[in-house]
């Protein structure tokens, strides 16, 4: 395996870099501000996006820095995972960032499900625009009734009657339901009971405003609503629309899902390790730069072995998810479980942790809104949940690692 990022992904990381340092971070804190104030409360249908994101999607499309996660070169950039992964990280410095390039999820994890499974109708009605940065889009799986740990529980209904699809079920923690241009949810639930449990699951394209669904309410997360993307409940009552609309057709949802969730694995964890740069970086101008007790931050306590960790820490969750790209690319997701699992433990926990020691370094500065920390923390906390808890991948990769030695 070469360490060295290819020529033509040195060229997008600095292009992105400079789109970051001239674009973004000289309006990120302005737009985290005036973000909160566009959208004080959980009512959203009154939120509203930051005027800035639409001229700055605009500048990324003009610079060609825009669907860089779709590796098709005429509707994306042509990019592998591999070669995209470095690109999310730098994205990941700044939470709102990905949706300037439009490579933020859940619509990436949506447009890889309608560019790879989806029908020529669907994909013009539904992932054209979605490419072009018109809509955003939401994806509905877990639920409020069961343990949605284990994904085979879902209990919402999808039945075929006649040329219709007809849903049944309650959704939550549906990420971007409140975003003002969400138009269309991906729903998937079960439609095939008799088959076997990875064969149960269908997945259906359903625009937001059909007759029967109703928006119940934004939840709040460690006591934000993260307007204007919000991640809400969404109750399915007798919800109807063409057979059209069924994706790839019954029984095929965790096929579809199986390859929705492995690149877009890699972009979470990519973000997150930006993300982690962030806080390290802070942590450092922090610590050199305040005094307590006579000495330098970093010259109290353990802070500067801290500081160390958290660069060790860091390096190796890069180069586990690196590694866990390259599979994807090489011998594709299902050959690259172990690694894929892997990942999704060990980044956000690895974030969790640096930026648990940046605000500690910050002391009560680093709680507010002034800095991106307490952001981050929050967003790392969820990210152990929002891709199924730590239990459940580190059961598959024990299950994994057991069966090289079966039989042995």
């Amino acid at each position: 395996m070469h360490f060295e990022h290819s020529a033509k992904t040195q060229e997008y990381i600095a292009r992105v870099k400079t789109f970051m340092d001239e674009h973004v971070y000289p309006v990120e804190e302005q737009v985290y501000a005036e973000t909160h104030e566009l959208n004080p409360t959980g009512d959203w249908t009154k939120w509203q996006m930051h005027p800035s994101i639409n001229k700055l999607k605009a500048k990324a499309k003009e610079q060609g820095l825009w669907n860089l996660f779709l590796p098709d070169a005429e509707l994306g950039q042509g990019l592998t995972t591999l070669e995209y992964a470095p690109l999310a990280e730098e994205m990941g410095r700044v939470l709102w960032a990905s949706e300037v390039f439009n490579c933020n999820a859940p619509d990436t994890g949506n447009m890889e499900v309608l560019y790879h499974f989806g029908s020529d109708y669907q994909k013009k009605t539904w992932l054209t625009p979605l490419l072009e940065g018109d809509i955003r889009s939401v994806f509905g799986m877990t639920e409020p009734d069961v343990a949605s740990s284990d994904a085979t529980n879902m209990a919402a209904t999808i039945e075929q009657d006649g040329d219709e699809i007809v849903m049944n079920g309650k959704k939550w923690w549906s990420t971007g339901l409140g975003h003002p241009n969400a138009t269309v949810t991906i729903f998937m639930g079960l439609s095939n009971p008799e088959n076997d449990k990875h064969s149960q699951h269908s997945m259906v394209v359903v625009p937001l405003d059909t007759p029967g669904i109703e928006i119940k309410r934004m939840l709040s997360a460690y006591g934000d609503y993260d307007a204007p993307s919000g991640h809400g409940e969404m109750h399915f009552n007798n919800v109807r629309v063409p057979k059209e609309n069924l994706i790839m057709g019954m029984g095929k949802g965790f096929a579809i899902a199986q390859g929705r969730l492995g690149p877009g694995r890699i972009h979470h964890c990519m973000r997150s390790i930006g993300a982690a740069e962030k806080a390290l970086e802070l942590a450092i101008k922090r610590g050199t730069s305040r005094v307590a007790f006579g000495k330098l931050l970093l010259k109290l306590g353990g802070n500067g072995e801290r500081i160390a960790q958290a660069r060790m820490a860091i390096d190796q969750a890069r180069l586990l998810t690196l590694n866990a790209a390259w599979k994807i690319d090489k011998i594709g997701v299902k050959n690259a479980m172990t690694e894929i699992s892997a990942i999704k433990v060990v980044v956000p926990k690895m974030l969790e942790s640096v930026v648990d020691m940046a605000i500690q370094l910050h002391g009560g500065a680093g709680m507010c809104g002034d800095f991106p920390l307490a952001r981050f923390a929050a967003g790392a906390r969820a990210l152990r949940l929002a891709d199924g808890p730590d239990e459940v991948h580190m059961g598959m990769v024990t299950r994994l690692e057991l069966r090289k030695y079966a039989g042995k």
